[in-house]
């Protein structure tokens, strides 16, 4: 079932306000739960982090900063 444009624009809200605050802390905590790695491995590492959390939701992001393809244009 795919999701309309609006859903998806709410739910890439709710993923960016909630979520990825919720994920960053997540992250920093398991990171400092670690020995303390090298400066470059950790940015490795935190760099990694910040690209797979948006994999699981690239289809909701796709998109959301276009106009609404489902809006007729009345002008």
């Amino acid at each position: 079932m795919a999701l309309s444009y609006k859903a998806r624009r709410r739910w890439s809200l709710v993923i960016l306000l909630v979520g990825l605050p919720l994920y960053i802390v997540a992250a920093v905590t398991v990171v400092n739960m670690l020995p303390r790695p090298s400066i470059l491995l950790e940015l490795l590492i935190y760099v990694a982090l910040g690209i797979v959390w948006a994999l699981p939701f690239k289809f909701i992001f796709k998109g959301v900063g276009q106009a609404d393809p489902d809006q007729t244009d009345e002008s």
